[in-house]
């Protein structure tokens, strides 16, 4: 399935709309139940303002009634490894648990895979989710 969501995160990175930093980025993720949703950065004028991939994801999965992030998929056509933002880490946390699978990936396939929980290991929240 890592694969799939490798796939999924570069066909969202394509449709990218990155003017202002040309640093197109697609996230792909899996919910617990095994929906996939994938998701690309959209930049706006008033730069910084915008959506980062993951969020656009989240999103997806969201307008589907929700879920439990399982694992996600993130790639940055100029960063080989990229990982989620500070925000997206903390939105990841909203719906994932510590568990949850990062995928690090290049256009080859996933290079890393990390935990949530080693990315933002004291997030802030209400807790675990059981």
């Amino acid at each position: 399935m890592a694969a799939n969501l490798h796939r999924l995160a570069v066909s969202a990175m394509a449709k990218a709309h990155a003017p202002y930093s040309q640093f197109p980025v697609g996230a792909a993720l899996l919910t617990a139940d095994g929906r996939t949703y994938s998701g690309c950065n959209i930049e706006n004028v008033a730069y910084p303002e915008g959506w980062c991939a993951e969020t656009t994801a989240i999103s997806h999965m969201v307008m589907d009634g929700g879920g439990e992030i399982a694992e996600i998929a993130v790639i940055a056509k100029r960063q080989a490894g990229v990982t989620p933002c500070g925000g997206c880490r903390q939105r990841l946390k909203e719906f994932g648990t510590p568990e949850t699978r990062i995928h690090l990936c290049d256009m080859d396939g996933i290079i890393e895979t990390v935990t949530l929980g080693e990315l933002l290991p004291k997030a802030f929240g209400m807790g675990e989710r059981s």
